[in-house]
């Protein structure tokens, strides 16, 4: 299992099961889109998203 967002509190994230060192700021955070690569399981996606890529192909 990936990384799991256990906390948001303003613009601080908390995730947990992250590759990382405790503590160490992570700077680039990307969706994860479904028509880009199928998910491994469910995930959520605001309606939106399906909205902006289907003009994208």
């Amino acid at each position: 299992m990936g990384p799991v967002t256990s906390v948001i509190k303003g613009l601080h994230l908390h995730v947990q099961g992250l590759d990382a060192i405790d503590g160490t700021p992570v700077l680039d955070i990307k969706p994860y889109l479904t028509e880009m690569n199928p998910p491994a399981a469910e995930i959520r996606e605001p309606a939106w998203v399906h909205e902006v890529m289907k003009s994208y192909w």
